[in-house]
């Protein structure tokens, strides 16, 4: 997943703006924007493990998840200011509407490390290969990069936006095209594919409740489309043009996620590819076979501008909205809610980096990186979850409890879709306690111990706390609109 380029997932919305909303954009340019903020590349490398069977493991969550979250999201966003926490709030209650933001706050804290462990490989084939693998340079790019980006978001840079919208056709659409069409000119001169693709392989090998884990981290890669459905309101006609744009952009993303994939397991043999590290053994396998291995470290540089484009525009996003709920609701305590002289709420975003230099300390503690990788990988999916699945619920509930309120769109059969979306993200998390051969074949327990006790504890515990702890001394005034330019 990349996280929407375009600042929607702050769950507040100044009405002011809302109302004053003149500017029209077009179906397509929103499909367009809500595929710049899905695809990536950095999940092709794990799909490539499996072959032609990824094309499976794309289309069924898309089908259970992707749908359902883009359409739900829309009804909700078309009748109801607030993103998330405001729908949660008026659909189930105000304590549960702060749990599903803080989720959606709390999903980067393990989303970074993970995000910058691909940065970290990245650059590595740019540096020197052998790095890929060494769990301690990964940590030390996670430190270093991570901080930088706090202290360029706390000055409130301005700008910074500009980098991720064009991340999908610096980071994303270029390299993807490129990459899918050395791959066929290499299949093309009779070379074997790695991975074979006959019709036997179409479906992944039974292995029990594993062969399914790696579903969950598709149920990530799909996450964030109910970031882009606030801009439902900017349609001319959202009930027929809304539909439109997410079919499109479910087309977009999935050639995006499928092809690169197929054209990695093409060239690299799945045993040999690294889940951090793989679109750049891609890349320098494909660049060899056409005696151009100096393309290599600019294709890498590529990749990473992109991806430390998002983090740099959305490090401070989630915490911004959980700021301002906060200081109405008095969620947090005044230390967290400070802001400094920019208007950034630097406290959280320093809080937040520490806990992110510990969790990159397991990338050095722990022997094999693609598992560390793994591990973060399902525990930020584990959280996002939590937040879904509040958020199927108040869509059901708002539906029956307040048919009336106006809605710029409808969702066709919103039960039906949310009953399908929730028994989805509940399964995925259930299922992501399950370890994946990508552990690395470590201890069962462990694993669950890992895992649990980043998602529950982050996901559940900590917010109860938060909740349960408040005072009434820690409400504050609304602040203005923190300025981040």
């Amino acid at each position: 997943m990349d996280l929407p380029a375009d600042g929607a997932s702050a769950p507040v919305v100044p009405k002011a703006k809302a109302a004053a909303a003149t500017h029209w954009i077009s179906w397509v340019a929103l499909a367009m924007m809500t595929t710049s903020s899905v695809a990536s590349l950095r999940a092709a490398p794990t799909m490539a493990v499996y072959g032609l069977a990824c094309v499976f493991l794309y289309l069924l969550p898309a089908i259970v998840f992707l749908l359902p979250t883009s359409l739900v999201s829309a009804e909700l966003a078309s009748g109801y200011d607030g993103g998330v926490y405001n729908w949660v709030s008026q659909g189930i209650s105000k304590p549960m509407g702060f749990l599903a933001v803080w989720c959606q706050f709390a999903m980067t804290i393990f989303y970074y490390p993970s995000l910058l462990g691909f940065v970290a490989s990245t650059l590595a084939y740019v540096i020197n290969p052998a790095l890929a693998t060494s769990g301690v340079w990964t940590a030390l790019v996670i430190v270093v990069v991570y901080w930088t980006g706090v202290w360029v978001s706390a000055r409130g840079t301005s700008g910074v936006a500009g980098l991720a919208s064009m991340g999908l056709i610096i980071g994303t659409l270029i390299p993807g095209v490129v990459l899918v069409v050395l791959g066929v000119v290499f299949l093309g001169q009779g070379n074997t594919s790695a991975a074979p693709m006959d019709s036997s392989h179409l479906l992944p090998a039974w292995a029990g409740l594993s062969s399914l884990v790696l579903i969950v981290n598709n149920f990530l890669s799909y996450s964030g489309m109910e970031m882009n459905a606030v801009h439902v309101g900017s349609l001319r006609n959202p009930g027929k043009e809304f539909p439109k744009a997410m079919f499109l952009a479910m087309g977009m993303v999935l050639l995006i996620f499928i092809l690169p994939a197929l054209a990695i397991s093409w060239i690299v043999p799945g045993d040999q590819l690294s889940l951090t590290a793989g679109v750049m053994q891609a890349f320098d396998a494909v660049f060899a076979e056409f005696n151009t291995q100096w393309l290599t470290p600019i294709f890498g540089i590529m990749l990473v501008a992109a991806s430390l484009g998002g983090m740099l525009t959305w490090l401070a996003g989630p915490s911004k909205g959980l700021l301002m709920i906060s200081r109405e609701e008095g969620y947090l305590p005044p230390f967290l809610q400070a802001l400094n002289k920019h208007g950034v709420q630097q406290n959280i975003l320093v809080a937040q980096g520490i806990v992110t230099t510990v969790i990159a300390l397991g990338y050095a503690l722990i022997p094999d990186v693609s598992s560390a990788y793994w591990i973060f990988s399902v525990i930020t999916t584990q959280v996002y979850l939590i937040m879904y699945l509040l958020m199927f619920v108040a869509a059901v509930r708002l539906r029956r409890n307040d048919p009336d309120h106006p809605r710029g769109f409808k969702a066709p059969w919103l039960v039906g879709l949310c009953v399908i979306g929730f028994v989805a993200s509940l399964a995925a998390l259930l299922i992501g306690f399950v370890p994946s051969s990508q552990f690395g074949g470590g201890s069962t327990w462990l694993y669950v111990l890992i895992v649990g006790g980043g998602a529950l504890g982050l996901g559940l515990l900590i917010p109860f706390l938060f909740y349960r702890l408040r005072k009434p001394s820690w409400k504050q005034a609304p602040a203005a609109e923190v300025n981040q330019s």
